[in-house]
């Protein structure tokens, strides 16, 4: 197997589609659109997510037999914090987020206060009334949802793909903190079962980079593992 001819493969392909994604939306490399129109934000997300997912296996694939060496666990000096510039930080993530499983959450429903109710000749009757929640005013749906997440994760995926070996160093790291870990609740990258944003009927040629990663990233964790 040339793993190499196989990682650039599907790096350059990849490359391409966020590209061609980030021109489609609009969205700057250095930050994002405040709002983009409804069915724009979902197109680029049934092709963000798959590519994420392509993305994190193309990782996998490139640490296959990499060793790095995990960085010294030094103390913070009392009275000094880190600090935080503006915003959040653009930063890829290297695993895949687990499906949830169980009852289905509940909607919030209104907070009432305690009722005190006094017995007398009258009927049961609250002592205190519960205020009336204040009503927010009705939003206007203009069409348009928020892109600034949107756009962080392009900019997160677009570094990715731009910088491939600190990806790797990243998910080495990673990995050598989950085994450090008396009981974590996963150690590998990739979610058991099929990867986020995979679809049985392909619709984009993302669909078809997802499942060549998302093979080869498993046979790299095996060779790993055995």
């Amino acid at each position: 197997m040339d793993w190499a001819r196989a990682i650039e493969i599907n790096q350059v392909a990849l490359t391409r589609i966020v590209a061609a994604l980030i021109a489609m939306v609009g969205l700057a490399a250095e930050g994002a659109m405040a709002r983009l129109p409804q069915p724009l934000y979902r197109r680029a997300l049934r092709v963000l997510r798959p590519a994420e997912s392509a993305v994190r296996r193309l990782i996998v694939m490139a640490a296959r037999g990499v060793a790095v060496k995990p960085h010294a666990v030094r103390p913070m000096p009392k009275g000094l914090a880190l600090a935080r510039a503006g915003g959040p930080r653009a930063s890829f993530q290297l695993f895949d987020s687990r499906k949830r499983f169980g009852a289905a959450r509940r909607s919030p429903g209104l907070k009432t206060g305690p009722r005190v109710f006094v017995f007398g000749s009258s009927p049961i009757a609250p002592l205190f009334q519960p205020r009336e929640p204040e009503r927010a005013e009705p939003k206007i749906d203009d069409g348009m949802v928020g892109a600034e997440r949107l756009g962080r994760r392009l900019k997160a995926i677009k570094m990715a793909l731009e910088n491939l070996p600190r990806q790797v160093k990243r998910l080495k790291r990673w990995q050598a903190r989950r085994d450090s870990m008396r009981s974590p609740k996963f150690r590998s990258p990739l979610r058991p079962g099929l990867p986020p944003g995979y679809r049985k009927e392909p619709r984009h040629e993302v669909d078809a980079v997802l499942r060549e990663c998302h093979g080869l990233a498993s046979d790299a964790l095996n060779e790993n593992t055995s």
